[in-house]
């Protein structure tokens, strides 16, 4: 599906305007797994935040880490614009990544 160095950086919500996390992977669909089955202690699991609302794909590591980091650092209405520009009804892209695995 994806190349054997591809990297993700990715945004999770908790709900539509929710409570956003940012992150970065190897490995998607695991990653978001792990989320989703609250495998991962900490925020994504305290607030219950599931739902892939977005990410986009680098094949650099270093990139995709600057990336997740200047993303993190941006206000909250900065994350909500590349969210509904991307992902306007924000659909869950779970069943979509999954689908094709």
């Amino acid at each position: 599906m994806f190349a054997a160095h591809t990297y993700f950086v990715y945004i999770l919500a908790s709900q539509r305007n929710g409570t956003l996390y940012v992150g970065v992977t190897n490995d998607l669909v695991r990653r978001v797994q792990e989320h989703r089955e609250g495998l991962v202690p900490g925020f994504t699991k305290r607030y219950g935040v599931k739902a892939l609302v977005y990410y986009e794909v680098h094949s650099d590591i270093s990139e995709a880490i600057l990336r997740e980091k200047r993303i993190k650092r941006w206000l909250r209405p900065w994350k909500l614009q590349l969210i509904e520009a991307n992902n306007p009804q924000w659909v869950d892209l779970w069943a979509d990544l999954t689908s094709n695995v």
